[in-house]
C-alpha cells in the first residue's frame, strides 16, 4: 500500500493529510486557539476525590478541571509502574480484580490539596474537561520513557520473536534505574547508538520537568508535547510512508533537521511543494474535506451513508441508494454492505469519530454473510491507529463497536453548532410558530386590552402566509378576535416572534407573557 503524507502549513492553521494509494485516509488539524493538549504534563492540585466514582478532580490551570480515574494512578493493572510494598501496607482497603492484580481505592491514595504530576491523555471534549493519567511518560523516536517504573516493553507491532528479543535485551541494558522503557515500532532493526541517543534526549527532558516541579506552585504546565507536525513526523514517518510533502520552506527545513538525527535515510522522501496550485488542491485532499463534513457520504456503487452524531453515540446507517443490482436481492445486499463496511472504516478515521458507535447494516438472512461484512469490516480497520473494537453484527442488522477518543472529531473541529437548532439538527416549522402566536394572543392579556397587533416574524413565516392566501392569518384573527398583522424581520430565527402594540408602537412580546 503506498502511503504519503501531505502538510498544509499557513499563519493560522496548520493540516496533516495521510493518504493510502492517493485517498485521502486521515485529516488533522492544528489551530493557535486549539492547541494540541494530548502528552502534556502538569503539575496539579486534587480538589476533590469521588470514592463512589473511584476518581479525582485535578485543578491543572485549565478551564475545566482535569478528570483522573483511578485506573490511571500507578499500581492499576497494565500500568508500567508498580505500587511500593510500602504503600500496599498502608492501604486500608486493598482489592484485587478478575486477573488477581492489587488495586488500591482512590481515597487512599489522594487526598483533597494534594500536589501531583500528571499528564492528559484525552483533550477536553464538549462539556468534559481532559482526562488525565498519573502514570506520565516521555515518548521518543525509538523509545518511550516511564519515569517511577521498572518494566521493559516492546511494540506488538514488531511480529519477529527474535527481533523482539533483541531489542528487549537490548533496552534492559539501557534502561536506568527507577524508569521503565517501551520500544516502539520504529526500533526495529536499530542498535545500541540510535537507543543510547534516544534515552539521553528523554532523560534531559524529564530532568527539566522535575525541575520546573519543585520550583513552581500548583496548577503548571511542566512540559509541552511538541507541535502537530513534529509529532506525527516522530510517531508516522517511518519506513512505510513512501514520501512527505510540505509546502513550507522552514517546516521543510526543520523536518530535514530533525531526520538528520534520527533517520537520515528518510530525508530523500521529503519535498517542498513549490507549485502555484495549493498542496492540498493539487492531491484533491480539499474536496475531500468538504464532503467530510456532510451528513451524506455515497458510495461507489450507488448506495449511501447516513452519519450522525447525538450525544451518547454516533449512528452509522447504511441505505441501498440508487443501488438496484442485477442478481437475487441477497446478493444485491451482501454487495451494498462490503461496500459500506470499507468506507465505514474509512470514514471512523477520516472524521476522527470516537467513542461507542452503532452501524446499522442492511438486515441479511444467511450468518454467512454477515460474517463476510464483519472480516470485511476488520480487514478495514486493521491500519486504524485508534485501537477500535468490534461486536458482531446482530439478527438486526446492527454492530456496535468502540474507538478510542483523543480529541474533538473533525465535525467539532470545523463546525460549532446552529444557534437557531442548537445543534439537533431541526428547526420549528413555521406552522408551529404561527400556533404559539395564536396560543400567546389567546392567554395573554394584551388581546383584551388591545386589539390591533402587529406580529414581527421571520422571512420563512412571512412567505408561509403569502404562500397559504392568508387564509391561516384570516383563522387567527377570528380565533383571538385580534386584527393581527404580519412583518417580516430578517433578524428573527423560524421559531422566533415580536408582538407589537401598534397604539404604543412598542414591543409588549415579554410585558404581557404569561
Amino acid at each position: 500500500m503506498k502511503t504519503e503524507i501531505v502538510i498544509n502549513v499557513a499563519a493560522h492553521e496548520s493540516r496533516i493529510a495521510m493518504l493510502e494509494d492517493g485517498k485521502l485516509m486521515e485529516i488533522l488539524v492544528e489551530r493557535p486557539e486549539n492547541e494540541r493538549m494530548v502528552g502534556d504534563i502538569y503539575k496539579g492540585k486534587v480538589t476533590a476525590v469521588l470514592p463512589g466514582m473511584q476518581a479525582a478532580f485535578v485543578d491543572i490551570g485549565t478551564e475545566k478541571s482535569a478528570f483522573l480515574h483511578v485506573s490511571d494512578m500507578p499500581g492499576s493493572p497494565g500500568s508500567m509502574v508498580e505500587l511500593d510494598e510500602e504503600t500496599l501496607e498502608e492501604a486500608d482497603n486493598v482489592r484485587t480484580n478478575s486477573r488477581g492484580h492489587q488495586i488500591v481505592p482512590i481515597e487512599e491514595l489522594l487526598k483533597k490539596g494534594q500536589e501531583i504530576i500528571v499528564q492528559i491523555k484525552k483533550e477536553p471534549i464538549g462539556t468534559k474537561g481532559p482526562r488525565v493519567t498519573g502514570v506520565p511518560s516521555m515518548p521518543g523516536r525509538f523509545l518511550v520513557l516511564v519515569p517511577d517504573g521498572e518494566k521493559v516493553g516492546v511494540s506488538r507491532k514488531i511480529t519477529d520473536w527474535g527481533e523482539k528479543r533483541r531489542i528487549k535485551d537490548l533496552a534492559r541494558q539501557l534502561k536506568p534505574d527507577g524508569f521503565g522503557l517501551i520500544a516502539r515500532t520504529e526500533a526495529e532493526g536499530k542498535g545500541d547508538r540510535e537507543f543510547h541517543r534516544d534515552l539521553r534526549s528523554l532523560l534531559n527532558n524529564w530532568q527539566r520537568i522535575q525541575k520546573q516541579a519543585k520550583k513552581n506552585p500548583a496548577p503548571c504546565l511542566l512540559h509541552k508535547e511538541m507541535g502537530m507536525t513534529s509529532s506525527i513526523i516522530r510517531d508516522l514517518f517511518t519506513e512505510d510512508v513512501e514520501r512527505l510533502i510540505v509546502d513550507s520552506k522552514s517546516e521543510y527545513r526543520k523536518i530535514l533537521a530533525y531526520l538528520k538525527g534520527v533517520s537520515p535515510h528518510l530525508r530523500s522522501r521529503v519535498e517542498c511543494h513549490r507549485e502555484r496550485v495549493p498542496v492540498f488542491d493539487a492531491f484533491g485532499i480539499e474536496a475531500e474535506i468538504e464532503k467530510a463534513q456532510e451528513r451524506k457520504v455515497w458510495l461507489k456503487g450507488g448506495g449511501y451513508l447516513v452519519i450522525d452524531p447525538t450525544e451518547a453515540l454516533m449512528a452509522i446507517d447504511v441505505n441501498s441508494g440508487r443501488y438496484v443490482g442485477r442478481d437475487n436481492q441477497e446478493e444485491t445486499i451482501l454487495k451494498i454492505n462490503m461496500d459500506a463496511a470499507k468506507e465505514v472504516a474509512r470514514q471512523l478515521r477520516l472524521r476522527d469519530i470516537g467513542g461507542l458507535i452503532v452501524i446499522d447494516f442492511i438486515d441479511m438472512g444467511p450468518i454467512r454473510n454477515r460474517k463476510r461484512v464483519e472480516e470485511e469490516f476488520k480487514q478495514a480497520i486493521r491500519r486504524d491507529r485508534s485501537r477500535p473494537r468490534t461486536s458482531e453484527i446482530s439478527e438486526f442488522g446492527l454492530m456496535e463497536m468502540t474507538r478510542q477518543r483523543v480529541r474533538p472529531s473533525l465535525l467539532f473541529t470545523f463546525s460549532e453548532a446552529c444557534p437557531t437548532c442548537n445543534g439537533t439538527g431541526r428547526v420549528v416549522s413555521p406552522e408551529t410558530t404561527l400556533a404559539r402566536i395564536e396560543r400567546w394572543l389567546k392567554r395573554s392579556r394584551a388581546a383584551s386590552i388591545e386589539r390591533r397587533l402587529t406580529a414581527r416574524v421571520s422571512p420563512k413565516v412571512g412567505d408561509y402566509l403569502l404562500e397559504n392566501g392568508r387564509q391561516r392569518l384570516k383563522g387567527i384573527r377570528r380565533s383571538t378576535r385580534v386584527w393581527l398583522n404580519v412583518v417580516s424581520d430578517s433578524q428573527l430565527g423560524t421559531d422566533e416572534y415580536r408582538i407589537l402594540s401598534r397604539k404604543r408602537n412598542t414591543d409588549i412580546t415579554e410585558e404581557f407573557r404569561t
